[in-house]
């Protein structure tokens, strides 16, 4: 069986550092490493509509926007195909076929769609198009017969209601659809990016991200903001590790080689963690070597973002081009759905012979 990946990001503001430790960083070592036989990423629009349809500005804006943080980040048009979901009509199409294998209840029992329905604070008033959420995703899954799926924790969920589907398609119409799996970063701590003030997750509606494109001065502002340890008043106190949110984030950036570079009194993380547990090392000193290490990271993606800013044509040639290709995989899948369920009318040359059966020689 073939290794193909999909994943993709709605496109409802600029991508941060959640986005790039969750998924981008993830996507971009399978991409390098080239083991696997095609690789799509989506902007998902349409998604991003069921929640933002009265403001659709903000949808439309944020396509590019994410356009330009992918390749910012190394997304390599030629390895991947980057397009976007509604210039894909049969990503519709299947939705449609797909929503009479689940039923609400169902639905509203994905923990993702009850935590989101909650964040939103739609209550007894949720869109339909937003509930429908997983079945979209799973149209999106499996027009591109994709198996490779990387997500974060909070996606499990959808991936679990997405296997289910193909499994009731598969078993009404026969073996059409390709069952998809999960794939989680390395890290536990990668797969869900606390916000700078301690949130359960980085995300745009709570205001708590660092992004992509930040400047040194906006890095350092959040970073100096971050939670750390309450109780850790002075420099000699001891301090806690555990939901400190700078420690959180070194585990996910800090390498060896930094602390050589920015904080050379000590080894490693280990050894400075043990001091900070000790007491002897203030919530400052351990705030700026991660405003180091962050500001590295983030310069390069940022000042590629500002070159592809001044080469939007290149850009929007590249997701015209990632269209194109998405279109002809997404008719193939759209085609054996249709000719399983039996809806293929003028495609299947037999259906013609089974009507003058059926009206020109009746059985009695």
């Amino acid at each position: 069986m073939k290794k193909i990946i999909l994943t993709g990001d709605r496109p409802t503001g600029k991508l941060h550092l959640g986005h790039f430790v969750g998924s981008i960083r993830n996507r971009l070592k399978l991409q390098n490493e080239g083991n696997y036989d095609e690789m799509y990423i989506m902007i998902a629009d349409d998604q991003a509509l069921t929640d933002n349809f009265d403001n659709p500005k903000k949808v439309r804006d944020n396509v590019m926007e994410v356009a330009l943080d992918y390749l910012a980040c190394g997304i390599d048009p030629s390895k991947v195909t980057i397009f976007i979901q509604s210039e894909i009509p049969a990503l519709t199409e299947l939705t449609f076929y797909y929503m009479n294998l689940v039923t609400l209840s169902r639905l509203l029992r994905n923990p993702t769609v009850k935590s989101e329905v909650k964040l939103r604070g739609f209550e007894e008033s949720i869109p339909s198009g937003f509930l429908n959420y997983p079945v979209s995703q799973t149209a999106d899954i499996t027009a591109f017969k994709a198996n490779i799926i990387p997500v974060g924790d909070d996606q499990l969920p959808m991936i679990e209601q997405a296997r289910e589907i193909v499994h009731s398609f598969n078993r009404v119409y026969g073996d059409t659809l390709v069952e998809p799996n999960a794939l989680l970063p390395d890290k536990e701590v990668c797969r869900r990016l606390p916000g700078i003030d301690g949130k359960a997750k980085m995300s745009k509606s709570l205001g708590n991200c660092i992004y992509l494109d930040d400047s040194d001065e906006e890095i350092k502002k959040k970073v100096m903001q971050m939670y750390t340890d309450p109780d850790h008043v002075k420099v000699s106190d001891p301090g806690k590790i555990e939901g400190n949110v700078v420690f959180t984030y070194l585990d996910v950036f800090c390498e060896d080689k930094h602390f050589k570079q920015y904080l050379p009194e000590y080894q490693n993380l280990t050894d400075l963690k043990e001091h900070y547990q000790k007491g002897g090392v203030g919530d400052v000193t351990i705030k700026q070597f991660l405003n180091n290490i962050l500001c590295e990271v983030i310069k390069p993606i940022r000042e590629r973002k500002r070159e592809l800013e001044n080469n939007l044509d290149y850009v929007l040639d590249v997701l015209k081009k990632g269209v194109e290709k998405a279109n002809l995989k997404a008719n193939e899948t759209l085609k054996e759905v249709k000719e399983h369920i039996g809806i293929d009318y003028f495609t299947n040359p037999n259906y013609l012979e089974e009507m003058k059966e059926k009206y020109q020689n009746p059985k009695d």
